[in-house]
């Protein structure tokens, strides 16, 4: 299993205000911690030792805050203060930090469920570096809390994806997860852009694949959706308890 990852924490968190005001999004409480716990205690189930985490809004607070976990994993901050780069650019400015290939990219107010394996080990599990430029965690609109858009993919049978492009709906949604090969960053843009750009490329060759998520996924885009997933989260605990 690979051993590093990128946790992407450098949006500006404009969604979640008033709460970002004055925090960055990855250290807004649900459930009694920070959104990026739920992130990183993930990626040291899954024997994650390096992480490189990006920083452009209120950075200082996120790397105090990272120090306390200094002890379970290496951490290497990749600093965008002076220019927010998006999800490619962040990558990019990151990536001779990101030694291993693949590497897990993860994004850091990611909070979801398992009902069988761990999804970080069943992206590993299904990596295939022959045919693959990134491999997708997927999760069906009805198992998806708080996300109101109309899907982002369709997964066929073989694994690829195919864009909802100009259909109302699209089944699938996509986690803020999943495993690249430094091959997806090659030629890249300057300055700022979307990773949407490098999945461009990788459809039409092909090597973009997905896997579909096997729990619930939970969407912590605006202040509502926090009581909402806190109190969803202890009925599963109780659950899993009883």
């Amino acid at each position: 299993m690979t051993k590093s990852a990128m946790v992407m924490a450098a949006g500006l968190g404009t969604r979640m205000r008033p709460l970002t005001d004055h925090l960055p999004k990855p250290l807004v409480m649900l459930g009694g911690k920070p959104l990026i716990d739920y992130t990183l205690d993930r990626l040291a189930a899954a024997g994650v030792g390096r992480i490189i985490v990006n920083v452009h809004y209120l950075p200082d607070q996120i790397e105090a805050y990272l120090v306390q976990h200094s002890d379970d994993f290496e951490i290497v901050i990749s600093d965008e203060r002076a220019l927010l780069l998006e999800t490619g650019g962040g990558l990019i400015k990151a990536r001779s930090h990101l030694c291993e290939d693949p590497f897990f990219c993860v994004n850091s107010d990611n909070i979801w469920t398992e009902n069988g394996p761990p999804a970080l080990e069943r992206l590993t599990a299904a990596w295939d570096a022959e045919k693959m430029d990134a491999l997708l965690l997927l999760v069906r609109q009805e198992q998806a809390h708080h996300h109101g858009g109309a899907g982002d993919f369709f997964l066929h049978a073989n694994g690829q994806i195919e864009r909802r492009g100009e259909r109302a709906r699209a089944p699938f949604i996509y986690t803020g997860v999943q495993l690249i090969s430094h091959r997806l960053l090659r030629d890249p843009p300057e300055g700022p852009f979307s990773t949407n750009i490098l999945w461009t490329r990788a459809i039409l060759e092909d090597r973009l694949y997905a896997i579909e998520h096997d729990g619930e996924w939970f969407d912590i885009g605006r202040p509502e959706a926090i009581a909402p997933t806190e109190a969803r989260l202890s009925s599963l605990a109780a659950l899993d308890n009883g």
